[in-house]
This record gives C-alpha cells, sequence and structure tokens, in this order.
C-alpha cells in the first residue's frame, strides 16, 4: 500500500505542474483564456488515455494467463527501466520547463491555435497516468477482495495528498520548493525502481533463469524483517531483503552504478529554474 499511495502522489503532483503552468499562462493572458476549454478537455483525454492503458494491460495478463509469471516479471523490470527514464528526463529538461511550455504556449496564441493546448495537456495527464498504471500494475494484479479496497484507498489518499502538496508548493518558500521537492523524490523514485527490480531478479530465480549463487549472504530479521509492517514498507519502497541472496545484491549494486554513471552529468541541472 505504501507503493501505491507514493507512485500515485509523485505521478499526480508531476501532472498537476504541466496542467498548472498550463492554466496559470492561460489566466495571465485574457487573450487566450479561451483555450481553457482545450486544457481540460486535453486533462479528460489523457485520463481516458491512460485507463485504456489499464484496460489493455490486464486484458493481456487474461491472454498470457498460462505464461503468467513471466508476464508480470516484463511489467515490473519495464516499471523500474521508467521511474529511471522519467527522473532522466527530469533532469535533462526540469530547468527549462516551465520555460518551454510557456514558449509554446505563446506560439499557439499567435495562431490562434488551442489543439496544442489540448495536446500538451492530454500528454502531461496520459504520461503520468499511464506510468502510475505500469509501475503499480504487479500490486494491483496480485491484490485479492480484501485488500483491494485498501488499495484504492490508499491512492485516493495519495491524490489527496498531492493536491495539497501541489498548493502548498505554489505558495514557495524556503522551506520546500519545487527543486527541493523534486531533487528528494527522484531519490525516492531510484530507490522505488531499485524495489521492483530486485523483484524481478526474485522472479527470475523462481523461474530457474538465474542462480542464487549464495543464498542467504546474511539475515539481518532480528533487525528490520521484511515480512512485518515495518520492515514490509522499507522493502517495497527500497528493495531492502532480511535475507538477499548474492545474485540480488549483486543486480542491486550494478544498478546503482548504472543509475550514478546515467545521471552524474545532469548533476548541475535545476528543475524550473
Amino acid at each position: 500500500m505504501g507503493q501505491v499511495l507514493f507512485i500515485v502522489w509523485r505521478e499526480s503532483i508531476e501532472a498537476m505542474l504541466v496542467v498548472g503552468i498550463l492554466s496559470a499562462w492561460l489566466q495571465r493572458n485574457p487573450d487566450a483564456r479561451q483555450g481553457r476549454v482545450y486544457l481540460w478537455g486535453g486533462v479528460a483525454l489523457g485520463l481516458l488515455l491512460a485507463g485504456l492503458l489499464a484496460f489493455g494491460l490486464f486484458a493481456a495478463s487474461a491472454v498470457f494467463s498460462a505464461n503468467q509469471d513471466v508476464f508480470q516479471l516484463v511489467m515490473v523490470l519495464v516499471a523500474a527501466g521508467l521511474i529511471v527514464q522519467m527522473v532522466y528526463w527530469m533532469r535533462v529538461h526540469g530547468r527549462n520547463l516551465r520555460r518551454d511550455i510557456e514558449a509554446g504556449l505563446s506560439r499557439q496564441a499567435q495562431q490562434s491555435n488551442w489543439w496544442g493546448v489540448l495536446l500538451l495537456s492530454a500528454i502531461a495527464v496520459g504520461r503520468e497516468g499511464s506510468e502510475t498504471v505500469v509501475f503499480l500494475y504487479g500490486t494491483l494484479a496480485a491484490a485479492t477482495p480484501d485488500t483491494l479496497w485498501a488499495l484504492i484507498g490508499s491512492g485516493v489518499l495519495g491524490f489527496g495528498l498531492a493536491l495539497a502538496m501541489y498548493f502548498a508548493l505554489q505558495l514557495g518558500g524556503k522551506l520546500l520548493s519545487w527543486r527541493h521537492f523534486f531533487r528528494i523524490t527522484e531519490v525516492m523514485l531510484l530507490f522505488l525502481a531499485a524495489a521492483l527490480l530486485t523483484t524481478g531478479i526474485e522472479r527470475m530465480i523462481s523461474l530457474n533463469w538465474l542462480p542464487t549463487l549464495i543464498d542467504p549472504v546474511w539475515d539481518s530479521s532480528r533487525l528490520l524483517d521484511d515480512s512485518g509492517t515495518l520492515g514490509g514498507v522499507v522493502a517495497a519502497l527500497t528493495g531492502y531483503r532480511a535475507q538477499p541472496a548474492l545474485i540480488s545484491l549483486l543486480a542491486y549494486a550494478g544498478y546503482w552504478l548504472a543509475v550514478w554513471l546515467l545521471l552524474r552529468t545532469k548533476r548541475g541541472n535545476r528543475v524550473l529554474a
């Protein structure tokens, strides 16, 4: 449930950011206010696209029911890769995001062409919604009737927290700015991707695709049991295992090395500067 809350919270804020930039620009420019209809039309279209993806994934899961473990393995690895790609994208484009969006809006206003506003908002909402679907597919697919409503409640709570956080960030302040928010959640997302990768490695071990090498390397259950409430949350959000196999540790270390090499050249970028 911690994964659901965090993902919905983080992805909702990112979508709200882009929609908020679009809405604020349209509000500041009286000649462009007719574009607000296209803005909210794009939001609705983005939600529809995310819903269609969710339907498609669960339909595909039913088609590949004979190979459910393999299908879920692929989805877990795709989700981990998408998270890293998203963090990298924000490192590259975050610094000029507001300026690029507003420049594009100015061009659309000069041409009285508001379809670009619809497209931008649809892409923003559709992308974040689709990523949310992919990230949470495994959790939702494994849900039982008893846990499904708890997961839905976590998602609703995550969206509510995202709204509150968005308005707090809009007020600005030295305590928490957009730049600090994205830097903190960037680290949290990378740990979540590491957790998904660990889950994928464990699935490959269970399929006999990978050897364990040494299993377990250690046992830290007395300190923090990953089958307990607190340990389960830590495990879901970071990839922690109380009894890890050596192959999982090697994959975990390799992941962080690859992430460091990928992001080191973007260290100086600032989000929404």
